[in-house]
């Protein structure tokens, strides 16, 4: 079953249209200079605080002090972390002494070497993405299609797409942004309609299942 993730929230108003929606994820870049979206910890300790219990607050960092990272998770603000600068294997060791909390790694994906170094990372999901995040493109699914390892998918996904994506790609989740926005803002509406897209297509899944199982002699 895909979970979906909503990123890129920062304000009450977001929150309370997640918690209206019901994703798996709520995601927040922290700290990262040059994002319109970025929240500072103070702001992401409140933000957080106020999600529905059923909903995993995810922070979204860029090349940030591993110590930060490690706070917001032990203190419970956060539940899981992205990384998504650039990270190599030494900081992700130092996290792991720090947290033992999951993790997950972004990688940009152009090609099948991307996909051969994303697989080394010791992270406990990846995500693939068309570039620096939030840009509203996609990229060659194809590439990918062979990963058997759990993983978000993310990168200009949107209503138009989002099914296909669920359908022929199969991730782990599904993280969408930009897509969501109206004017630059969140859209209560446009969430609530990509979380409700995804579960449908999970209990089409589940429906197929079930019948293929009652179906076996």
């Amino acid at each position: 079953m895909t979970k979906i993730k909503i990123c890129g929230l920062r304000s009450l108003r977001d929150i309370e249209a997640v918690n209206a929606a019901g994703p798996d994820f709520a995601g927040f870049v922290v700290e990262a200079p040059g994002s319109r979206r970025s929240v500072d910890r103070r702001e992401l300790r409140e933000l957080a605080g106020k999600l529905g219990k059923e909903i995993i607050s995810a922070g979204v960092f860029v090349n940030a002090p591993a110590e930060l990272v490690a706070e917001l998770l032990e203190e419970g603000t956060l539940g899981v972390a992205q990384l998504h600068g650039q990270e190599d294997a030494a900081y992700i060791r130092r996290l792991r002494r720090l947290t033992d909390k999951p993790l997950i790694q972004a990688f940009s994906i152009r090609t099948k070497k991307d996909v051969r170094r994303a697989l080394e990372s010791e992270a406990d999901y990846l995500l693939f993405d068309q570039g620096s995040g939030g840009t509203g493109l996609t990229f060659d699914w194809s590439l990918i299609l062979e990963v058997t390892r759990p993983f978000f998918l993310a990168g200009g996904l949107g209503e138009g797409n989002l099914e296909k994506a669920v359908l022929k790609v199969r991730p782990w989740a599904v993280d969408l942004s930009s897509s969501l926005e109206t004017d630059g803002r969140k859209d209560p509406e446009k969430i609530r309609r990509a979380a409700e897209l995804v579960r449908r297509l999970n209990q089409g899944e589940a429906a197929r299942g079930g019948a293929g199982t009652e179906a076996e002699p």
